[in-house]
Protein backbone atom coordinates (compact mmCIF):
# COMPACT_ATOMS: atom_id res chain seq x y z
CA UNK A 1 0.00 0.00 0.00
CA UNK A 2 1.19 3.57 -0.50
CA UNK A 3 0.18 6.98 0.23
CA UNK A 4 -2.52 7.36 -2.41
CA UNK A 5 -3.96 4.23 -1.75
CA UNK A 6 -4.64 4.81 2.06
CA UNK A 7 -5.81 8.29 0.89
CA UNK A 8 -8.83 6.49 -0.55
CA UNK A 9 -9.18 3.64 1.43
CA UNK A 10 -9.78 6.67 4.40
CA UNK A 11 -12.18 8.08 1.98
CA UNK A 12 -13.96 5.54 0.94
CA UNK A 13 -14.12 4.52 5.22
CA UNK A 14 -15.39 7.71 6.23
CA UNK A 15 -17.20 9.10 3.52
CA UNK A 16 -14.55 12.62 3.42
CA UNK A 17 -13.67 14.52 0.79
CA UNK A 18 -10.13 13.05 -0.94
CA UNK A 19 -8.80 16.65 -0.30
CA UNK A 20 -9.12 16.23 3.55
CA UNK A 21 -8.22 13.35 4.24
CA UNK A 22 -5.09 13.98 2.24
CA UNK A 23 -4.90 16.78 4.28
CA UNK A 24 -5.11 14.88 7.94
CA UNK A 25 -2.69 12.36 6.44
CA UNK A 26 0.07 14.79 5.32
CA UNK A 27 -0.52 16.49 8.95
CA UNK A 28 -0.18 13.22 10.59
CA UNK A 29 3.16 12.36 8.92
CA UNK A 30 4.71 15.68 9.47
CA UNK A 31 3.99 15.07 12.60
CA UNK A 32 5.46 11.74 13.19
CA UNK A 33 8.40 13.07 11.12
CA UNK A 34 8.78 16.16 13.60
CA UNK A 35 8.83 13.84 16.93
CA UNK A 36 11.04 11.09 15.06
CA UNK A 37 13.65 13.71 14.07
CA UNK A 38 13.59 14.90 17.59
CA UNK A 39 14.45 11.64 19.09
CA UNK A 40 11.71 10.88 20.55
CA UNK A 41 9.71 7.46 20.78
CA UNK A 42 6.31 7.61 18.75
CA UNK A 43 3.73 5.80 20.61
CA UNK A 44 0.01 4.62 18.35
CA UNK A 45 -1.53 2.40 20.80
CA UNK A 46 -2.29 -0.79 19.28
CA UNK A 47 -0.68 -0.54 16.45
CA UNK A 48 3.30 0.07 17.51
CA UNK A 49 5.98 2.34 18.29
CA UNK A 50 8.48 4.09 15.84
CA UNK A 51 11.94 4.71 17.64
CA UNK A 52 15.65 5.96 16.55
CA UNK A 53 17.94 3.71 17.60
CA UNK A 54 21.77 3.97 17.25
CA UNK A 55 24.19 1.91 15.20
CA UNK A 56 27.61 2.12 16.39
CA UNK A 57 31.19 2.45 14.11
CA UNK A 58 32.05 -0.89 13.45
CA UNK A 59 34.99 -2.95 11.23
CA UNK A 60 33.66 -3.95 7.78
CA UNK A 61 35.17 -5.90 4.63
CA UNK A 62 35.35 -3.90 1.22
CA UNK A 63 33.67 -7.18 -1.24
CA UNK A 64 35.59 -5.86 -4.38
CA UNK A 65 38.85 -5.09 -2.73
CA UNK A 66 39.11 -7.32 0.86
CA UNK A 67 40.16 -4.73 2.86
CA UNK A 68 39.43 -3.76 5.94
CA UNK A 69 37.20 -0.83 6.35
CA UNK A 70 35.51 1.07 9.41
CA UNK A 71 31.51 1.48 8.99
CA UNK A 72 30.83 5.10 10.27
CA UNK A 73 27.98 4.83 13.34
CA UNK A 74 25.02 5.75 12.23
CA UNK A 75 20.99 5.78 13.39
CA UNK A 76 18.55 3.45 12.31
CA UNK A 77 14.49 3.93 12.42
CA UNK A 78 13.09 0.81 13.66
CA UNK A 79 9.15 -0.18 13.99
CA UNK A 80 8.01 -2.56 17.40
CA UNK A 81 4.46 -3.49 16.60
CA UNK A 82 1.77 -3.67 19.58
CA UNK A 83 0.19 -6.20 21.14
CA UNK A 84 -3.40 -5.91 19.02
CA UNK A 85 -1.32 -6.16 15.64
CA UNK A 86 0.96 -8.77 16.49
CA UNK A 87 -2.28 -10.94 17.52
CA UNK A 88 -3.95 -9.90 14.11
CA UNK A 89 -1.29 -11.18 12.28
CA UNK A 90 -0.85 -14.39 14.28
CA UNK A 91 -4.61 -15.27 14.03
Amino acid sequence: MNKTTLIEKVTKETALKKKDVEAVINAAFAGIEDAILAGEKVQIVGFGTFEVKDRPARAGINPATRKAITIPASKRLAFTSGKTLKAKLNK
